[in-house]
């Protein structure tokens, strides 16, 4: 693709998230979501491959859907209380289809099944926007109208999205689908709390936007789009396999790491609300999703692959990693000591 192109896309992919975030009517936020959404699909279809048709075709129907349920709930609201302004949704009925809407356009089970299928036909760098940049319109919508949606509906969504996240990714090999399905439980997460502590959920999505970016940058450092080329990854580059394993432990939740941090402190707010029974089925299928990282740890660290070279030095790939993938790794691993200050 040509780099003015390219910086076109992506200069829109900014400003429509930058509307979106920075309007007080229904009418600019959609708009920004549909910049948004028109701004990817191209950056989609850049392979030239069936797949990646395939995948901005359901991308493209899936949002448009999303966003003319989005468009009709705020269209019901004005015209049952004569306001466009986002934080005034007070009927029930434009409350639980704008909830539905952003649901769809994040990923949120019951409404996930095309997320996985539209990561699988994308290239790394289109996955990380895909999971990461274009979580934050929609996931800020969620956050301002919070306090006016249905909690009993986030919840049960919530806990929908954790244990399917964990479920579907238990019989996975592809890493983008794997990725797709950890996506869909965190974003369980941040759903359950939203309703009781909105910044538990911003400080939920800022570590969960840092995990997976470094995610990511390592995946596309070692080319590697299965777990049979996970294994091979310790030989060829074992600095950076030992990080991802810290990473892929870190986005299951295991402490002493960052991912560890929003799950603790999501289970102390729930049992505050006297929600015990919801807090331990939501760590039970935190368990599921820990299981499926451990697998693939064990596959970077502890397997080595059939073909191994006889030769006493292994070849090492050249590392391409980019300044900010240290930063990133870091972050996305180390953030446990300063929990008081991010608390304060």
């Amino acid at each position: 693709m040509s780099p003015y192109a390219m910086s076109m896309l992506m200069s829109s992919l900014a400003m429509g998230t930058i509307i979106t975030l920075s309007s007080s009517h229904w009418f600019l936020a959609w708009m920004g979501l549909e910049i948004n959404t028109l701004a990817i699909i191209p950056l989609m279809t850049k392979m030239h491959h069936p797949r990646a048709t395939e995948s901005a075709t359901k991308y493209f129907l899936t949002q448009a859907t999303a966003s003319a349920l989005l468009l009709f709930s705020a269209a019901m609201n004005a015209w049952m209380t004569g306001e466009w302004t986002i934080v005034n949704m007070n009927s029930y009925i434009p409350t639980t289809i704008l909830t539905i809407a952003l649901a769809i356009k994040l990923g949120i089970a019951p409404f996930h099944p095309w997320l996985p299928d539209v990561l699988q036909g994308l290239d790394m760098m289109t996955c990380l926007i895909l999971s990461t940049w274009q979580k934050l319109a929609p996931m800020a919508l969620l956050i301002l109208t919070s306090h006016q949606l249905n909690t009993s509906l986030l919840t049960l969504m919530a806990l929908a999205s954790a244990i399917i996240g964990g479920w579907g990714a238990l019989n996975q090999t592809q890493m983008r689908k794997i990725m797709a399905y950890s996506s869909i439980a965190h974003l369980g997460w941040m759903t359950l709390v939203i309703s009781f502590a909105p910044g538990l959920a911003l400080l939920n999505l800022t570590i969960y936007l840092m995990m997976t970016s470094s995610m990511f940058v390592m995946l596309m450092a070692l080319n590697a789009t299965n777990m049979n080329k996970l294994s091979i990854s310790w030989l060829k580059t074992p600095t950076l396999a030992a990080s991802m394993m810290t990473g892929l432990l870190s986005l299951g939740g295991l402490p002493p790491l960052s991912g560890f941090l929003p799950k603790w402190l999501i289970l102390q707010e729930m049992t505050k609300h006297h929600l015990g029974a919801l807090s331990a089925v939501m760590a039970l299928s935190a368990l599921l999703s820990l299981f499926f990282y451990l697998r693939l740890s064990y596959m970077i660290s502890m397997t080595s692959p059939p073909n191994i070279s006889n030769a006493n030095l292994a070849w090492r790939k050249k590392n391409n990693l980019s300044l900010i993938s240290p930063i990133l790794i870091v972050l996305s691993t180390m953030l446990m000591p300063i929990t008081p200050m991010l608390l304060m």
